[in-house]
C-alpha cells in the first residue's frame, strides 16, 4: 500500500511509498482510509519524536477516516461502513477506562505515535476505535474530528465545562483545536474573546461568531481583555500556544477561573506565576482528546448539524510535504487535511 513513511527525522526522512498492508491482531478491523488531519504532534514526530516510545520507520497520521475493509468474526462492523478512527488503542480494563477515561489509560497506543497511522491507505486498530461517521460531512471534514474536535470537546466541556453565560478567551485562533474551541462556544451562546497575529484571522473568526478579536502583535492580550470585561477577566482561556502566550493567559483570567492547556507550540516552560495562581485561586488543567462517549457526544452534535468542521486546505497524499510546510509556517484557518483514497 501507499503511506507516508517517516524513515528519519526531519523533513528528507518522510517519503511517501511502499509499506506492508496491515495484518490485523486478533479482534482488530482494517480501515480503507479516505483522509487523515494534520497536526502539530505529526510535525513533533517528524522533527523530534522525544518522549514518545516508538521505531522507525513508521507510518504518521492520528486523524482519520474511511470505510472497513475487514472486520473480525461476530464484529458489529460490516465491511463497508464509513467510520471514524478513534486513535488511541486502549486497554478497557483498567481504572480509567472503566471509568470512560480512556486518555488516561493506563496501557494504550496512538495512531501515528506508537503504532502505525492513518496516512495510508489501509490501518488496522482495535474494532472499538471505529465508529459511526456522520452522513452530512464530507471524509475530509470527517478526518479533522478525531484530533483536533474531540481535544477541544474535552477542553471546553470536561472537568468545569463552559457554560453559556461564561466567557473565553482562546489563544490562536487559527489552529484546529482553537477554531474548534470557537465554534463550540458559539454554540453554547458563551462568549468568545480570540487572538491571532493577523487581522485576517481575527476577521475570519468574527464571521464564525467570536465577539472581539486581539492582534497580539500590536496589543496587550491581558490589557484589552480587562477593558473587554470592565476588569473582571474571563472565565476560561483555552491556550495551545505556551510559553509566549501563558503569562497573559494567566492575567486574563477572573479569580476563580481555569486555563486550559494541551500544547506547547512556543515552549513548554513558562513562568509559573505560582503566586498569581493562589493569590486569584486560579486552575490549570491538562487535556488530549477525549474518552469514546465525549467521542459519540461529538459525533451526534456533528451529525445533527451543530457544529460543521472548518477546512483550511486538502492535500493529496503524494504532497503531504506541502502540508507539513503550511502546518509549521502557522498560515492557516482551520484543519489541514491530506486525501488518501479515491
Amino acid at each position: 500500500m501507499k503511506a507516508a513513511i517517516l524513515e528519519t527525522r526531519g523533513k528528507d526522512g518522510l517519503r511517501i511509498g511502499d509499506f506492508d498492508d496491515p495484518t490485523p491482531a486478533p479482534g482488530e478491523a482494517v480501515m480503507k482510509v479516505r483522509a487523515g488531519g494534520i497536526n502539530r504532534i505529526d510535525l513533533y514526530m517528524r522533527d523530534v519524536g522525544k518522549g514518545i516510545t516508538h521505531e522507525l520507520p513508521i507510518i504518521l497520521g492520528v486523524d482519520g477516516a474511511g470505510k472497513i475493509a475487514e472486520a473480525p468474526k461476530g464484529s458489529p462492523l460490516k465491511v463497508g461502513d464509513p467510520v471514524l478512527l478513534y486513535p488511541m488503542a486502549f486497554c478497557g480494563r483498567c481504572p480509567a477506562c472503566n471509568r470512560g477515561d480512556q486518555p488516561n489509560c493506563v496501557k494504550f497506543d496512538i495512531a501515528g505515535e506508537t503504532r502505525h497511522g492513518a496516512f495510508a491507505e489501509y490501518i488496522a486498530m482495535p474494532e472499538k476505535c471505529f465508529l459511526p461517521k456522520p452522513e452530512n460531512i464530507s471524509w475530509e471534514a470527517a478526518a479533522t474530528m478525531p484530533v483536533a474536535y474531540l481535544t477541544a470537546w474535552r477542553m471546553m466541556f470536561g472537568k468545569v465545562p463552559l457554560e453559556p453565560a461564561e466567557t473565553v478567551l482562546i489563544m490562536g485562533v487559527g489552529g484546529g483545536v482553537s477554531s474548534a474551541c470557537l465554534q463550540m462556544a458559539v454554540m453554547i451562546g458563551a462568549k468568545a474573546i480570540v487572538t491571532s497575529s493577523t487581522q485576517d484571522k481575527l476577521t475570519w473568526a468574527k464571521e464564525m461568531g467570536a465577539c472581539h478579536g486581539i492582534n497580539y502583535r500590536n496589543e496587550k492580550v491581558a490589557k484589552r481583555v480587562m477593558e473587554i470585561t470592565a476588569g473582571q477577566g474571563v472565565d476560561m482561556v483555552i491556550d495551545n500556544v505556551g510559553e509566549a502566550s501563558w503569562g497573559d493567559s494567566l492575567r486574563a483570567l477572573r479569580s476563580g477561573g481555569r486555563l486550559v492547556t494541551c500544547g506547547a507550540t512556543t515552549g513548554s516552560h513558562p513562568s509559573a506565576d505560582i503566586q498569581r495562581m493562589f493569590a486569584r485561586q486560579l486552575a490549570v488543567y491538562g487535556s488530549t482528546l477525549g474518552g469514546i462517549e465525549e467521542f459519540r457526544a461529538l459525533i451526534d452534535v456533528v451529525a445533527r448539524g451543530k457544529i460543521i468542521p472548518t477546512i483550511d486546505q486538502v492535500f493529496a497524499l503524494d504532497d503531504i510535504a506541502s502540508g507539513f510546510d503550511k502546518m509549521e509556517q502557522g498560515e492557516h484557518q482551520g484543519k489541514l487535511v491530506v486525501r488518501v483514497g479515491d
